[in-house]
């Protein structure tokens, strides 16, 4: 299905569920257009009336699209999957594609609320420890199903939306100072993917909001 004008992407450069979007995007060769909301300035600008209308949630991202706007980033991964032609984000065998969705469930659901920026804020002076107790725990429940499912991807030889998952979550990890030699398989998969040209172009350190001081 076409699109009759670019797709809008409201996102944060440092946000992993934008930068989901953004890795779905890349890999479909799908242009659109970016509108930054700063989640810190302003006292966040995710906070406004006017985004709200866009995002009751009030998080990053959404997504105008088709004439609708979408909310949760695996939705709109999906949404981007069905309607657009391009590599399939979700393997035909229903067994892989149970293993994609076990494997973003995890880490959309079990890894990544637990330390996005809402939480981490409320949490205050333990937040890096907050933060690598919970990213442990689920990379410690994430590597040995990766052990089962990978090939050079998470799930075989065909990347995914395990793969578009991963990836910002280990950037997350590294952040908190998560020791990643801890998970090889883990960190494996994250070598691979991000010398991939979707990975580099969606990466936080380029997108048009990224601050002089973390651009690169």
């Amino acid at each position: 299905m076409a699109a009759q004008t670019k797709p809008v992407l409201y996102g944060y450069f440092r946000s992993s569920c934008s930068w989901r979007v953004r890795i779905a995007f890349a890999l479909k060769c799908i242009e659109y257009d970016q509108v930054p909301v700063n989640l810190i300035k302003d006292g966040g600008q995710q906070l406004t009336d006017q985004y709200k209308a866009l995002n009751p949630m009030q998080q990053v991202p959404a997504v105008s699209i088709d004439g609708i706007t979408l909310s949760q980033s695996m939705a709109i991964v999906q949404y981007i999957d069905e309607t657009r032609p391009g590599l399939r984000l979700l393997p035909a065998d229903p067994k892989q594609r149970a293993q994609v969705r076990m494997i973003c469930d995890l880490i959309a659901s079990g890894i990544q609320p637990l330390q996005n920026l809402y939480v981490i804020q409320k949490i205050g002076a333990e937040k890096v420890q907050w933060a690598q107790h919970f990213i442990n725990r689920g990379f410690e429940a994430l590597e040995p199903i990766l052990k089962q499912t990978a090939g050079t991807y998470c799930v075989g030889n065909e990347i995914s939306m395990a793969d578009i998952c991963l990836v910002p979550q280990v950037y997350n990890a590294e952040r908190f100072k998560v020791d990643i030699n801890h998970f090889p398989t883990i960190k494996r998969l994250n070598q691979t993917l991000i010398e991939l040209e979707a990975f580099k172009v969606s990466h936080p350190s380029c997108q048009p909001d990224t601050p002089d001081d973390v651009r690169t």
